[in-house]
């Protein structure tokens, strides 16, 4: 006689559908929406902030190889040939020993703007200028100007 309860109450267990009610749902979506309300905004500032990060990398990066090309050919790359210099022999230099560049290549700013090459520099004896988000020149956060002087 006990099978058979132990049986009814069994099959009566699998009859009812269990799941979640539609408040709970909700409770669930809102919960989830003011969690992403919170986080989002700040995994927006912090990719920003990586940009930045990285064009300065990238200008260090350059810098080096524009120091080294003048260690070789015994002066900076022309205002006329630029960077390109880095990669391309130009035609009046002796003891060019490169390509400076790994894979033959000019990195462009991480908002895929070229870098900015200046010589003589105004702050140095060469400048490297990203115009960061804006891609003009000045601003702030952002937008804020990455140069190698700094």
């Amino acid at each position: 006689m006990k099978e058979s309860v132990r049986n009814k109450t069994s099959y009566q267990r699998t009859n009812i559908i269990s799941g979640f009610t539609l408040i709970e749902l909700l409770i669930v979506m809102v919960i989830i929406g003011l969690l992403a309300a919170f986080i989002v905004p700040k995994l927006i500032g912090k990719v920003g902030k990586s940009k930045q990060t990285a064009a300065k990398a990238q200008i260090e990066l350059i810098s080096t190889a524009i120091d080294v090309y003048r260690l070789d050919t015994g002066k900076y790359p022309s205002q006329d040939t630029g960077l390109q210099s880095l990669n391309t022999k130009p035609g009046d230099v002796q003891n060019w020993d490169g390509p400076y560049m790994k894979k033959n290549k000019i990195p462009k700013d991480p908002w895929g703007a070229e870098y900015i090459y200046n010589y003589p520099g105004t702050h140095g004896d060469y400048d490297l200028v990203s115009y960061g988000a804006d891609g003009s020149e000045g601003g702030s956060g952002d937008n804020k100007d990455i140069v190698s002087w700094e």
